[in-house]
């Protein structure tokens, strides 16, 4: 097995993290076929590692395995991302709204910190890194709802539409990143405590996110 890790990678792990990087590089297409032989193959490893990547991959919502027909990579439909963008979109407006005025320094300060990071991992165009925490950019918001329920359904959403952008966000194709400044700026109204306006421009950022998916 060509390991460049080591022994402290099991054969599983390193046939995930291979695929995972495949498919952020978008060297992996959506809908494409991962046939369990070829991938054996190419990596150097039994099908037995490859089936259990597979799985992991598909619990986390960019792979899907059928019976019979073997594994693929998911290929969501436009109607399926304007659903999840609607209901993210509903979902953060509640949680924007029940935070303000709830929301601590220290929460605000979690926010300015994440803003700085998405900053310095854009600049490395490190897509996985990018989103995980943009991902946790908005948890902490629906954490400062105070509603638990809220964000686990805000979570949900988020790691559905984490997948949508795995294959089709384009903004590494610019030298600048939009995002980025309205984040500023919704912390910027957690600061004033100004419901409609972090309303207004949580709603603007959710619609300009859903926009910049490149769907073909």
């Amino acid at each position: 097995m060509n390991n460049p890790q080591g022994n402290y990678e099991t054969a599983a792990e390193y046939v995930y993290r291979s695929i995972k990087k495949d498919i952020f590089l978008k060297k992996l297409k959506a809908g494409q076929r991962l046939p369990e032989s070829s991938i054996a193959k190419k990596l150097n490893v039994s099908r037995t590692p490859v089936r259990e990547a597979l799985r992991k991959l598909a619990n986390e919502g960019l792979v899907t395995i059928m019976p019979n027909a073997g594994a693929r990579l998911v290929s969501p439909s436009l109607q399926e991302i304007n659903d999840a963008f609607e209901l993210r979109n509903y979902l953060e407006q509640i949680a924007t709204t029940k935070a303000i005025g709830k929301i601590t320094p220290l929460q605000i300060c979690k926010l300015e910190e994440a803003i700085e990071e998405e900053e310095r991992i854009f600049v490395k165009r490190d897509l996985e890194e990018y989103l995980r925490i943009n991902i946790q950019f908005h948890h902490i918001i629906a954490e400062a709802s105070g509603n638990g329920l809220l964000v686990e359904y805000v979570d949900n959403v988020l790691s559905r539409i984490y997948v949508f952008m795995v294959f089709y966000e384009s903004f590494f194709d610019f030298d600048t990143n939009p995002s980025l400044e309205e984040h500023r700026e919704i912390v910027k109204a957690f600061r004033l405590g100004d419901k409609k306006l972090a309303q207004n421009l949580m709603e603007h950022h959710i619609l300009h996110s859903a926009e910049a998916l490149k769907v073909k």
